[in-house]
């Protein structure tokens, strides 16, 4: 009897033991189904089409909305999206499916995607861009996109038709360019108008009395615009205050003079007091225009602006800049200056557009308005994200024309894409900065060293075959 009851409770102990396992067992897969669930629906990958609910983040960090890395179990998935292959490793992202409204597809750095089916497009930040390695042979559907949004003396190879036109799709500074940056450093048309920075004309006045007329901050010295030069130049005619490395006369406060601190409310306050500032580019490019020429314009400071030949086309208004194009010597442009630093009425029809908050150019505008990325704005794609689903898209219409049993459209840069013209140096007192001549110089035969190279470049890569360094060299320097 007693050998029956043990029995029976050794029986009821193993039975609510079991039954305690089975629970705990099925409370994990519940909760691991949610977590699958929940997994698979921030994946994206329940619905290719699917748009995207994730707001993007900040363009510097390069860190892409929906980031999915593909284990084994998901390699299936890749025969479902076109393979934008990265092959200048821009994002860092070794496997990401990304959405673009109604499409989907995979980016990568990864190069051993290089001969996958799938892959249907290269990208390649033209910085980047070298000779070394490119991804040959290419493909007859095999797409190269071309992400440029830097001055010409970053790869000036870039910069002429033989080598601009081997790409299909471009984003460049360029307004011809498939996806126009033109308009990168400018936030929106809400800055332009803001006062948050301007200084009262009659508080300008009065900081004279310890300010030059104009300012001027480059730590770059000597590109290829030769502007150094010319404010070289200039400064035996009016007074410049220069706070960079280059022509520095003047120091920042010492927590202001990492290049980084540019942007920082104290350097913002401190240009804010001056009348004018010295707004040169680092190269002479259509519509290479960068934060030298907004910066100012949002701090109510007039530009003296030279750079893009085509600027008159973005200025917010007819009066807003002095455009150094339109002095034949640094002597006519300081005369100017100092007149309208002694006249207050001629000095605010500069920045009366400012004060009534009136922008009357329409190409601005609108470019502003349909632009599909966005300047330090979280609740906008970037423009490497914007890039990317260009791209992807596009190649997507062409996989949909071809279901069709259509012929793909055939997309191809032009050489407005990215064009700047040879660097020249300023005429004037070449002499003074005789140690300087060999450098501002080097542009100009840097120039015409990057033309034999596209020359070449492009030959190598229409013969369709890999090849060495040596072989591009070696047709660099026949002859």
């Amino acid at each position: 009897m007693v050998r029956i009851q043990r029995r029976k409770l050794l029986a009821s102990c193993l039975c609510i033991t079991a039954t305690v396992f089975l629970l705990v067992t099925l409370q994990v897969v519940v909760e691991l189904g949610k977590f699958e669930r929940k997994g698979f629906q921030s994946s994206g990958l329940q619905d290719g089409r699917r748009k995207m609910e994730e707001a993007p983040t900040h363009l510097n960090a390069f860190l892409k909305k929906e980031a999915l890395t593909f284990n084994r179990k998901r390699k299936w998935e890749l025969d479902s999206y076109p393979i934008m292959l990265w092959w200048s490793p821009l994002t860092g992202e070794t496997g990401r499916l990304g959405h673009c409204g109604a499409d989907a597809c995979f980016f990568t750095i990864n190069r051993t995607y290089l001969h996958h089916h799938m892959t249907k497009a290269f990208l390649f930040y033209g910085t980047d861009f070298n000779i070394d390695s490119l991804p040959l042979p290419r493909k007859t559907h095999h797409d190269w996109a071309l992400f440029h949004e830097e001055s010409p003396k970053n790869n000036y190879k870039l910069f002429h038709k033989p080598v601009i036109t081997l790409f299909n799709y471009t984003a460049t500074f360029s307004r011809h360019s498939h996806l126009p940056l033109t308009t990168q450093y400018l936030e929106g048309i809400e800055v332009l108008k803001s006062l948050r920075y301007l200084v009262p004309l009659q508080s300008k006045n009065k900081l004279r009395k310890s300010l030059a007329p104009l300012v001027y901050v480059q730590s770059d010295c000597d590109p290829p615009s030769d502007r150094d030069s010319y404010v070289h130049e200039l400064m035996t005619y009016i007074e410049v205050d220069s706070y960079g490395e280059c022509l520095r006369n003047k120091d920042l406060p010492q927590q202001l003079k990492n290049p980084a601190s540019m942007d920082a409310d104290g350097f913002y306050r401190i240009i804010a007091q001056y009348k004018f500032i010295l707004a040169f580019e680092n190269a002479v490019c259509d519509d290479y225009i960068t934060e030298k020429f907004w910066r100012p314009l949002k701090l109510g400071v007039v530009p003296v602006y030279y750079g893009s030949p085509s600027i008159r086309d973005w200025l917010p208004s007819n009066k807003s800049a002095i455009l150094v194009s339109e002095f034949s010597h640094p002597r006519e442009l300081a005369s100017y200056i100092r007149q309208l630093d002694s006249d207050d009425r001629l000095y605010e029809a500069y920045v009366e557009w400012k004060l009534k908050g009136e922008i009357s150019n329409q190409r601005l505008l609108t470019a502003l308005r349909e632009r599909k990325w966005g300047v330090q704005d979280v609740n906008q794609d970037n423009y490497i994200d914007a890039f990317e689903c260009m791209v992807c898209t596009n190649v997507w219409d062409n996989i949909r024309l071809q279901e069709k049993g259509l012929p793909p459209k055939r997309w191809k840069a032009e050489d407005t894409h990215l064009h700047c013209p040879e660097p020249t140096v300023f005429a004037f007192s070449p002499l003074r900065r005789p140690s300087l001549n060999s450098l501002r110089k080097m542009w100009i035969s840097s120039f015409e060293q990057s033309k034999k190279e596209a020359q070449a470049l492009r030959w190598l890569v229409d013969r369709n075959q890999n090849f060495s360094s040596r072989e591009f060299w070696a047709l660099v320097f026949k002859d």
